[in-house]
């Protein structure tokens, strides 16, 4: 017999913005318990899963329930008690650059703007950005507005890639100019207007030879 509340529904991501949530989060042990919990389960569900004690898997469920990855998805019947079960919060899980403080990346410190460094601090800008856009959409009850675009090409030669960077740079400043309003006056103080601003970002890169497979199990386990 099992009594199970209405499911609400989940994020297919959630960004984590704490160093204290990351820390919860940040554990072999608890990453294989969030997977398993995409569907609803108790602790003794998931420790028959995972062929290890229940009072070792209910610690760590108890922890990632009061971090907030965890919530109740009603409760079953099992001989002479009742077992509490629970489901992720969301599908997928990102870290937020501002948990590392002064140590995240700065793309404005870089001066090699062709370098992969460069891009990997602009990433994490675009990163904190959407999610804390996110953040004030979901307080207000509302969505964000993006655009995303994926590609993927060859180049035979460098100048071949250097005369695609060139003419993709002169076609995006024009659409900008073409269909956009400025973002600053003259003077280059923000510009008033009843619009919002938006950033974008184009990055190109090499595709890794070897590719990892996505949500791969961490190897090693601890507590």
């Amino acid at each position: 017999m099992s009594s199970a509340a209405p499911e609400a529904p989940r994020a297919p991501l959630e960004s984590i913005h704490s160093a204290r949530r990351a820390s919860a989060l940040l554990n072999p042990m608890r990453l294989r318990l969030l997977r398993l919990a995409q569907e609803p389960a108790s602790a003794t569900e998931l420790a028959r899963r995972l062929s290890l004690p229940r009072q070792r898997v209910n610690y760590h469920v108890r922890e990632l329930a009061r971090a907030g990855f965890l919530r109740p998805a009603g409760r079953r019947r099992r001989r002479n008690w009742i077992e509490q079960r629970y489901v992720a919060t969301a599908r997928s899980y990102v870290l937020s650059p501002e948990i590392l403080g002064a140590l995240a990346p700065d793309w404005r410190t870089i001066e090699d703007t062709a370098s992969a460094d460069y891009l990997l601090a602009l990433s994490e800008q675009v990163r904190l950005d959407v999610s804390r856009a996110e953040q004030e959409a979901r307080g207000r009850g509302q969505r964000v507005g993006t655009l995303s675009f994926k590609s993927q090409f060859r180049f035979d030669s460098s100048e071949q890639r250097a005369e695609f960077a060139n003419a993709l740079r002169q076609a995006v400043v024009e659409v900008i100019a073409r269909h956009t309003s400025p973002d600053r006056s003259a003077s280059g103080s923000i510009r008033p207007g009843r619009g919002r601003s938006y950033r974008l970002v184009l990055g190109c890169y090499p595709v890794p030879h070897r590719q990892e497979t996505p949500g791969a199990e961490p190897e090693a386990e601890g507590e």
